[in-house]
């Protein structure tokens, strides 16, 4: 009985890490992480060296930074500005919440458009500004859906052969 709430929790915990590069108010990484130690917790700590832990911070350090560089990225990369930036994060945290079918997309579009407008620039800069933003943001998502996809494997990886 104890091992099935072990796994169950486990098991919440990688969807709530997945569903977290989505929606960003979710621990996204730190979920997938928590599910370690709770796997530690129900079962054994064994498993894992100080490899496996050394690659995993690792990963989830290189998710933060990269999670807001590349966001960033986007719209530095069509001429935003610092305000285009801070808005556009502030829209994909909560765009989701505020227009629930297309929040995540028109969140950090409007963020950085409407910052790009209050900063003097001309509509159709603000448009592209917006447009980066978005690129950013799918640029983003997959990077931390492919990196978050490499945690859990290293962890099933590390379960099937070291446990």
């Amino acid at each position: 009985m104890l091992a099935t709430v072990g796994w169950i929790l486990i098991v919440l915990l990688f969807a709530v890490g997945m569903a977290g590069t989505v929606y960003p108010i979710l621990p996204g990484a730190v979920a997938i992480f928590f599910a370690f130690l709770v796997y530690g917790w129900f079962f054994s700590f064994d498993p894992f060296g100080v490899w496996f832990w050394i690659t995993q911070i690792l990963i989830v350090v290189v998710l933060f930074v990269a999670d807001y560089v590349v966001s960033a990225w986007g719209v530095k990369k069509f001429g935003g500005s610092k305000l285009s930036t801070t808005l556009s994060t502030i829209g994909v945290i909560i765009g989701p919440f505020v227009i629930p079918a297309f929040g995540l997309v028109l969140g950090p579009f409007l963020g950085a458009f409407i910052g790009e407008l209050i900063g003097g620039s001309s509509p159709s800069k603000a448009t592209k500004v917006g447009f980066g933003s978005v690129v950013g943001l799918f640029t983003s998502t997959v990077m931390k859906i492919i990196l978050q996809i490499v945690m859990i494997v290293l962890f099933i990886i590390w379960v099937v052969r070291f446990a």
